[in-house]
């Protein structure tokens, strides 16, 4: 031990880092500027000096310092962005991520965008230079999202790896030229390219796939001008390898159809108009001189999905022809999706006949007139199905458990079903059965028992009213499954039974359901103590248990059964809505707080929920789901009055993660506000409020758009004049349109008759994503392209 200094003696000076006793020989006189020149000793060395005396302090601090070096090294990326950490000099010296092995900085990699790695990343040194190129990072490039990307990173990005590429997806990249196509040419090894959404005359096409001799997969729109006869013969004989063909058709033609021979897959998407932007009325007949004879006989996949409209009707009715005549022996999945009534003919009488006698199905859709009242599915026979999808159809519960799920013996395959709309789906007869009584539970029981490892769900578009029968609960029933990722569902189907009956009204729902007179009624401010906010929730309620079983859950949407958008695709904006349902009365924030629970949430849809009162429950998903991606809210509360304004900016200071958010509601108030909270989602990339009678400040959508620099889509129908509409328009495409390439704003009147000229011209990918409100749970076969 050191010492104590004799008397007299001038105190020695002490540094704040030494640890007591000889540790702090290094301070003695003389340490000034002739001492720097002596190396002093690290702490380590100065801990052994010590001989293990009096290190507890530093000790622990540099445990600590270690533990924080590795709790900021496991969280590098969060939501697919790097958070940089802001190191000391002392952590300076820590693990570097160069020093991670291959398997890991490839998996790190793997979440940047392949522009960046390609373009940026690989310069910064040697070793990502070679792992940037490695051949799981090169083998599929995604661009479909990569809003930043232009037409000079596309080239350069297929000069240095084009070669590497195999598989490519470029669809819905609008804001591309059409003259970036023909930097394709240099994959000479694409095996599967999809150019949907991307604007490609028949010239480059036949150009571009002439130079693809590999390929074996194509998506490709067909728009008007379009002319087979211009593909060469070697474009041609690329088609006729093509196995995998994703067509959306906006113009009546064929495309390459016939040209591909050897077809397995055929996706057909029909986006005609009946008219013109001149007026006039389009016809269904196709082009002189197009062959009407698609080449069918290997098919194993046929889908189409109709828009509406009577030209789509009669355009795939000719695509549906030749396969009445001869029904492919390997047909195992036949999905048509037509919205409205879509008639049956002795044609297609002619082809479900062949398909009962000669294939085995294991995915079925079909339009609800072809199942209605015909004995169709009783003679269907089924190998093992993985998607049903029967919307819209009058099908009853004793028919669904009788023909399709077969007593519960072979339907352990199934994934996915879609019974949106299905108002009879879950009772036994419905001949003189009401759409509002209650259901079967027992039929609900012999679904869920039978289709055990369901991941996608839909029962909205209907009342599912459960009874009073203790465990008979419809969220009791869905609690079994397990496996759900996704769940679409009435909002009367999720309120307690005795609740509901017990629960007096409220003063809200008192107040009209229509765009009348404003009532003044008092409104609570919503608990900005989240567990004064849990003591309110009924957490005994069925509902609460159902999101408490559903953990892994990823998509939700709870729906009015009679809610209907202001916005429908092709007809004037709505202006009227129906009232909800009586049982959907009690349903509130304490149902809205439960969907905190779950944590992995991405994607949620909440529409016509008459019993919110301050949108508290928002403000728990908000703190707790932080992976939500996507958030479509429409007319929750009150229709004369946003009561959730609050809850809702508060929320979105939470949503880092929020890509996609919709909002539809009456009289909202765009301000400033409002677009200050929405500054905090620093990931959001799309925009779309619908709200008639809506008010906006344009200064405070400037400001947002300067401040949120992700954002490439802002959609507005509002009920501000046309004037003030069109001026913010202009503003914002010439401020931000340069640096953001893909930047598509619509702001336009709600109820201005030329709403549906104006919504043709937005590009696909947004108007059937964000902009166009459905449901989009069990939409569509998993994993149906891409």
């Amino acid at each position: 031990m050191a010492a104590p200094p004799q008397d007299g003696a001038a105190p020695r000076p002490r540094r704040a880092q030494d640890g007591g006793g000889e540790a702090g020989a290094a301070a003695e006189p003389g340490h000034g500027r002739a001492g720097r020149a002596v190396r002093r000793p690290g702490r380590r060395q100065r801990a052994r000096d010590a001989g293990g005396r009096c290190q507890r302090g530093p000790a622990r601090r540099w445990r600590l310092r270690r533990r924080l070096r590795q709790d900021r090294g496991a969280a590098m990326f969060r939501c697919g962005e790097e958070v940089v950490s802001e190191e000391s000099e002392e952590e300076s010296n820590g693990v570097n991520l160069m020093e991670f092995s291959d398997e890991i900085l490839l998996h790190i990699l793997s979440y940047v965008p392949c522009t960046d790695l390609v373009l940026n990343v690989r310069r910064t040194c040697r070793k990502l230079a070679t792992l940037c190129l490695d051949k799981s990072l090169t083998h599929t490039v995604l661009l479909h999202k990569d809003y930043k990307v232009n037409k000079d990173k596309v080239k350069q990005l297929m000069r240095d790896i084009g070669k590497e590429i195999y598989q490519l997806n470029m669809a819905g990249c609008y804001w591309l030229p059409s003259s970036t196509i023909d930097h394709v040419t240099r994959c000479k090894n694409l095996v599967k390219l999809s150019l949907s959404g991307c604007p490609v005359t028949s010239l480059r096409l036949s150009r571009m796939l002439s130079s693809l001799q590999h390929l074996r997969s194509l998506a490709i729109d067909v728009t008007p001008g379009f002319d087979a006869s211009q593909l060469s013969s070697e474009c041609k004989a690329t088609l006729s390898r093509v196995s995998e063909l994703k067509q959306t058709l906006y113009t009546p033609s064929y495309g390459v159809v016939p040209c591909c021979t050897s077809l397995e897959k055929l996706l057909l998407y029909f986006e005609i108009l009946d008219r013109s932007r001149e007026g006039f009325m389009l016809s269904g007949q196709l082009m002189v001189g197009e062959s009407n004879v698609p080449h069918y006989q290997n098919l194993r996949i046929f889908y189409a999905r109709l828009a509406p409209g009577y030209v789509n009707q009669e355009v795939v009715r000719l695509y549906l022809a030749v396969l009445s005549d001869r029904t492919p022996e390997n047909l195992h999945a036949f999905l048509i999706s037509a919205p409205g009534s879509f008639a049956e003919t002795g044609a297609t009488k002619n082809l479900l006949d062949s398909m009962a006698r000669n294939v085995r199905l294991d995915a079925l859709q079909l339009p609800k007139a072809w199942i209605n009242g015909s004995g169709l599915l009783q003679h269907l026979k089924f190998n093992n199905p993985f998607y049903f999808s029967f919307s819209r159809c009058t099908l009853s519960g004793g028919h669904l458990i009788q023909r399709i799920i077969n007593g519960g013996k072979d339907l352990k395959s199934l994934t996915s079903l879609n019974l949106s709309g299905c108002v009879h789906c879950l009772a036994p007869e419905s001949l003189f059965r009401k759409a509002e009584d209650d259901i079967d539970s027992s039929i609900l029981e012999c679904l869920v028992v039978s289709c055990c490892n369901l991941r996608h769900l839909n029962l909205s578009a209907a009342h599912h009213h459960s009874s009073e029968s203790i465990g008979n609960h419809l969220c009791q029933l869905l609690s079994r499954l397990k496996h759900l990722l996704s769940l679409a569902l009435p909002v009367c189907s999720i309120t307690d039974v005795a609740a509901s009956v017990e629960k007096p009204p409220t003063t809200p729902n008192l107040v009209p359901q229509t765009f009348g007179k404003k009532v003044r009624i008092g409104i609570p401010t919503y608990p900005r103590n989240l567990g004064d906010q849990a003591n309110q929730k009924i957490e005994s309620s069925v509902f609460w248990a159902l999101m408490g079983s559903l953990r892994f859950l990823e998509t939700l949407e709870i729906i009015g059964s009679s809610f209907s958008s202001a916005m429908p695709r092709n007809e004037p904006a709505i202006r009227n809505s129906l009232p909800p349902c009586v049982r959907a009365q009690s349903v509130g924030d304490s149902e809205v707080a439960a969907i905190s629970q779950l944590t992995y949430l991405q994607s949620l849809t909440l529409a016509q929920l008459p019993n919110i009162l301050t949108g508290s429950g928002l403000v728990s998903i908000g703190l707790q789901c932080q992976h939500l991606r996507t958030l479509s809210l429409a007319n929750l509360g009150m229709m004369g009055k946003v009561v959730y304004m609050s809850a809702l900016m508060d929320m979105l200071k939470h949503c880092r993660c929020l890509r996609d958010l919709r909002l539809e509601q009456p009289y909202f108030c765009a301000g400033a506000q409002f677009f200050q909270a929405l500054s905090h989602c620093s990931s959001l990339q799309r925009l779309c409020i619908v709200s008639r009678s809506g008010t906006l400040q344009s200064d405070a959508v400037m400001s947002f758009m300067a401040s949120c620099l992700e954002v490439i889509m802002c959609h507005m129908f509002m009920g501000e004049p046309l004037t003030v509409c069109k001026n913010l328009q202009q503003s914002i495409v010439r401020s931000f349109q340069a640096e953001r390439p893909a930047l598509n704003v619509v702001i336009f009147p709600l109820l201005h008759e030329d709403l549906t000229e104006v919504i043709r011209d937005v590009p696909m990918r947004h108007l059937d994503e964000i902009t166009l409100f459905k449901s989009r749970v069990a939409e569509e076969p998993p994993n149906l392209w891409w």
